[in-house]
């Protein structure tokens, strides 16, 4: 195992930090000086800057102003702090929208954008790209060699889609390329029903809320060219800044499991993944709970480039002023908010935003400075701490995790269930992804998320939720990784449709169906206040002896080459198999027909993780609210024990030693955390058996 290295070798530490806008504040000279005394009382060493400066750097039309930026930058490189610098394309000037209507967004409705809000500019547009071109290349010659620069911060959440002519005519060479006839096209998609049949590449148009939206195919092509022509523009983005500069990485803020963009596509094309992270704490989730969700997401955009660290580009460091209740953190959680992204593999924690502005929609978010101005507030309080601990975790920069579990979580997959017409309205695969990832957390035990074209032979327990599409050579994949040993775990709705969302002919779970020994006859739905159950056997593989709840979702189900392990209690379908187990090779395949209760998945896995034998991150039972995470150089493991709950928590770590990376004593046997508490702890690797 080795040790990634830094970002930037320029700045070997945790990168601590916050979205820094001084063009909002250029009148007042005063508030930049006073922000970089600040910054160094925060303990923060690196700011995100330029973001949406674009009218501040290009007011008119050619005319450029940088000396604004140079002054910043120069006063920061003096003052110890560096630039995560932004190119500006995320918001573009008024000249640029009045003088070229072009760059303006067509909606879905076909009725073209006014000026105004951000993200809603046309990929396709060549004038869009001919000045994003120009103020980038400018930027990264005037910057190339400037000592506060680290990273260049591409846009900003990109996201949206264009609807106008220029992204029509791109969408039909996409499909061009991809399906090469129409005959082929039309077979994909599957256009004879209702007498939709493509005769002219011309007739394709994208989906619209007054036009075609029946096509499954065309929905589905129309979001992967959405992320295609997205990636294209931010590759554009960045040429200029490669020839300039090709030893500064190059990142773009993705959004967790933003819908729109299939960032498995996307993380190829970045240096380094980071993303913006805003949980609703201390609402009607418990903590704990929406802390495995944030969990969850941590290791998707670590796992989104096969374990490299990521960066925290945006949080909190209080409250988010769009959500429904604007909550402010609790004693603890920034800390503990801020360091579980670290225990998950970030490399930064980051705030949207440094200074509180005077106006506009954003002027109540959170910030380190409030509109008071001083250093004098709790939330400043919050961020000093955060910023002492980072410091004295350099021996953690750089490793990384090594799960021997994954969850796979597809983005294609979830286009087309959640577009599928059937079964029940909301599907819910993010969630249950997550619901099948919570008994790992709890658990201690790490996870990475990966989706159906990545390497399964890493692991030794894969887990499928919901895997309603099988891409071509994926179920040959997941038969060889059982067949070698592995242990498969899928569900219901799985092995239903190919990559054009064309069923299964033969049987359901298609190709899967060899590997999991079963055939799906039916799928059935329940109301919301429908219940059935199912029922352990005597006997079975797992021990298991309960019986659960089952809602929602019911798979009707033979057994071919399986062993049932639990059978539905209730309905037509009163006995039939509702959980099974096949012997594959080396390896068992597991298929849960239903969605059953949490309770379930928690003694499911807590079986299965016996009889595989995976081992925790430590040797201790964790108590409710409270997980382990490690990170790992191969010499050293970094333990991180994190409390979600508003109780003191004790956990007995045995005979384990480990040094506490914050204190530098000695630790063994009960180690106490209070509310929101942490503990960060360092061990020889492999000592955990």
């Amino acid at each position: 195992m080795e040790r990634y290295k830094p970002i930037n070798a320029k700045a070997p530490h945790f990168w601590h930090g916050a979205d820094y806008n001084p063009d909002q504040w250029l009148q007042d000279s005063h508030i930049l000086e006073e922000d970089l005394r600040l910054m160094k009382l925060a303990n923060c060493n690196v700011m995100s800057v330029g973001i949406f400066a674009w009218a501040a750097l290009e007011p008119e039309e050619g005319k450029f102003d940088f000396a604004w930026l140079d002054r910043v930058l120069d006063r920061m490189a003096e003052n110890g702090v560096y630039a995560v610098l932004a190119t500006p394309s995320g918001a573009r000037p008024a000249w640029l929208s009045q003088k070229y209507p072009e760059v303006l967004r067509v909606g879905a409705d076909r009725k073209r954008i006014l000026h105004g809000n951000r993200h809603n500019h046309c990929y396709s547009s060549p004038v869009y790209r001919e000045k994003v071109e120009l103020i980038n290349t400018k930027l990264a010659e005037r910057y190339k060699e400037h000592p506060a620069l680290l990273v260049w911060h591409v846009s900003n959440e990109y996201g949206g889609e264009c609807h106008c002519a220029l992204c029509q005519e791109k969408f039909r060479q996409w499909l061009q390329q991809r399906y090469q006839t129409l005959d082929a096209l039309n077979q994909a998609w599957w256009t004879a029903f209702w007498s939709h049949t493509y005769t002219d590449w011309s007739q394709i148009e994208s989906p619209a809320p007054h036009g075609e939206s029946s096509i499954h195919g065309l929905n589905l092509d129309w979001k992967r060219f959405v992320t295609q022509q997205t990636i294209d523009f931010f590759q554009h983005e960045c040429k200029p800044l490669a020839a300039i500069t090709p030893d500064i990485p190059v990142t773009t803020n993705f959004m967790g499991t933003y819908p729109g963009l299939d960032y498995w596509k996307f993380a190829p094309a970045v240096d380094v993944v980071s993303w913006d992270n805003y949980p609703r704490w201390h609402g009607k989730e418990e903590d704990w709970r929406l802390a495995s969700e944030v969990a969850f997401v941590h290791d998707l955009n670590r796992s989104l480039k096969n374990g490299k660290p990521f960066m925290l580009m945006e949080s909190t460091p209080s409250m988010t002023n769009w959500m429904e209740v604007a909550k402010n953190k609790r004693p603890g959680m920034h800390l503990l908010s801020s360091i579980q992204a670290v225990a998950h593999g970030a490399d930064t924690v980051q705030y949207f935003q440094w200074r509180k502005g005077r106006g506009g929609v954003e002027k109540f978010h959170g910030a380190v400075v409030g509109h008071v101005g001083h250093e004098h507030t709790r939330v400043f309080r919050d961020v000093t701490q955060v910023g002492e601990v980072l410091k004295k975790l350099d021996p953690v920069l750089g490793a990384t995790v090594h799960p021997e579990v994954a969850i796979v979580f597809d983005w294609e997959n979830r286009w087309a269930l959640e577009d599928a017409c059937g079964f029940i309205r909301e599907k819910k695969y993010e969630e249950t992804c997550q619901r099948h990832y919570l008994p790992f957390w709890k658990r201690g035990i790490p996870v990475d998320i990966i989706n159906e074209d990545s390497d399964f032979s890493r692991y030794r327990l894969l887990i499928a939720p919901m895997l309603y599409m099988v891409r071509k050579g994926v179920g040959e994949r997941i038969t060889e990784f059982v067949a070698t040993g592995g242990t498969l775990v899928t569900t219901y709705l799985s092995g239903t449709v190919d990559e054009n969302d064309l069923c299964f002919l033969g049987g359901f779970p298609g190709p899967l169906r060899k590997v999991l020994g079963i055939w799906v006859e039916e799928n059935d739905a329940l109301y919301d206040d429908e219940v059935n159950h199912v029922a352990m056997l005597p006997g079975n593989v797992l021990g298991l002896r309960a019986q659960y709840a089952v809602t929602e979702l019911c798979d009707l189900i033979h057994l071919e080459t399986a062993q049932a392990v639990a059978v539905y209690k209730e309905d037509f379908y009163t006995g039939r198999p509702a959980v099974t187990v096949n012997k594959y090779g080396a390896g068992e395949a597991y298929y849960i027909a239903s969605r059953n209760e949490d309770r379930f998945l928690d003694d499911f896995y807590r079986s299965v993780i016996e009889r595989i034998g995976l081992h925790p991150v430590v040797k201790g039972q964790l108590p409710p609210g409270v997980t382990a995470q490690m990170r790992t150089d191969g010499e050293r493991d970094f333990v991180f024990l994190l409390n979600f709950t508003t109780e003191e928590r004790r956990i007995d770590l045995l005979e384990e030693e480990f040094t506490d990376l914050l204190t530098q004593e000695t630790t063994r046997g009960i180690v106490e955390l209070p509310p929101y508490g942490l503990r960060i702890l360092e061990r020889a690797h492999g000592s955990l058996v």
